[in-house]
């Protein structure tokens, strides 16, 4: 059946029909990626085109290559449907008062335009679920493939990272790399000094996600993936570096005042690099000799706690100058990392203390560079906008 339009309207909207058929074309256009091919579209660079990134995982290459021709198909329908709107348009407005041939249904043309849709449709949902299996596999531990030797067709996971989000930052734990002391490898930040995953290339890595306090996001655009980080969830994926490479990453989903401070970049490199990294961060994470026993703290020697993600348990902390400082930090908190920091320490700007104490750590920070007689803001920067305090040197 024909639908009759004035003239007059038909007129007013062919211009406005074109535009956006004119819009979505150009669309397509779009750059990839610009600028550093390590540095995901976004922020200071370019906006992204109508196309991701080039995807650097394994997964990410598999929803690449489903999307790319969903979207063919998407606008070819989309050139085909708006292009027949246009010329309908066109082609029949009402030119006088002359009613036109009244045409009431066309079985064939009613039953081509109901298979069509519905095998695209097939197809695309049997694509999007192989997609889904590719990405949300789980490759079996080293352990489970000694159990079952059929699962080691799949490869096995060489690397478990357990991530923790919580206001405002990201822990990233290596539960299988442990230090002098027993305790994993752990790294955590905030804002663009955000903590960095290490990781090998081409080799399976496991995520497991924990949140401590609300609902986050971790999300690294170069790997097209996403997953909520849910307090009291255990969400889980694994992904593989296809080449080396720095790649930023961010919290996804709003969760307060400063959602956007939790930054992180994940760092592929070849296996060796890898290994030596893990000796160069066990390196640093040997304890510090602590002060000789039966007597005073050497000179330079504070000693601060913290028993809360609010403040220090010594909000003002007292040094003599021009000597390098050693803080020895007690973590008495249960629930959160803490360590100590100072603003303006020194020609490199900030002091601050590695590693991260965990809950129930005792870690010792420094030495310092000499600090001159004055006043310093000491913070943590794992809370910098509530853990803070002064230190006064003289």
């Amino acid at each position: 059946m024909r639908v009759l339009i004035p003239a007059r309207a038909a007129s007013k909207a062919a211009p406005f029909t074109l535009l956006a058929l004119a819009l979505a074309v150009a669309a397509c256009g779009g750059q990839r990626q610009t600028g550093d091919p390590d540095v995901p579209t976004g922020g200071d660079n370019a906006p992204p085109g109508i196309l991701p990134p080039h995807a650097v995982t394994e997964q990410g290459q598999a929803i690449e290559q489903l999307y790319v021709p969903i979207l063919i198909i998407a606008t070819a329908i989309f050139i085909v449907v708006e292009g027949l709107l246009i010329w309908s348009i066109l082609r029949y407005r009402r030119r006088d008062e002359t009613l036109p041939e009244q045409i009431h249904g066309n079985n064939k043309l009613e039953l081509l335009w109901t298979i069509i849709p519905t095998i695209i449709v097939i197809g695309m949902f049997a694509a999007t679920l192989g997609t889904l299996q590719k990405v949300d596999a789980r490759a079996p531990q080293p352990e489970e493939v000694s159990a079952n030797p059929g699962a080691a067709q799949q490869g096995t996971v060489a690397l478990n990272v357990n991530v923790t989000g919580f206001q405002w930052q990201w822990t990233f734990e290596y539960p299988q790399l442990k230090t002098a002391a027993g305790t994993p490898l752990s790294f955590t930040g905030v804002g663009n000094e955000g903590p960095e995953m290490v990781v090998p290339v081409n080799e399976i890595v496991r995520v497991n996600l924990l949140a401590s306090d609300v609902i986050h996001s971790f999300y690294v655009p170069q790997f097209l993936f996403k997953r909520d980080v849910i307090p009291g969830v255990n969400n889980q994926f694994d992904f593989k570096a296809t080449r080396p490479g720095t790649f930023a990453g961010q919290c996804a989903e709003f969760c307060g005042l400063s959602h956007a401070q939790m930054l992180f970049t994940v760092r592929a490199v070849p296996r060796g690099e890898f290994d030596r990294w893990v000796a160069e961060q066990k390196e640093k994470a040997k304890p510090k000799p602590t002060p000789a026993a039966g007597g005073s703290p050497a000179p330079g020697t504070i000693e601060v706690s913290a028993s809360n993600s609010v403040s220090f348990d010594q909000p003002s902390l007292d040094g003599p100058a021009n000597t390098p400082l050693t803080f020895v930090f007690t973590n008495k908190d249960p629930a959160a990392p803490h360590n100590v920091a100072i603003e303006n320490a020194g020609p490199n700007g900030d002091f601050v203390g590695q590693p991260i104490a965990q809950p129930s750590q005792t870690v010792n920070y420094g030495p310092t560079d000499p600090l001159p007689a004055g006043v310093y803001n000491f913070y943590c920067s794992v809370h910098p906008n509530t853990m803070r305090g002064t230190l006064t040197t003289k």
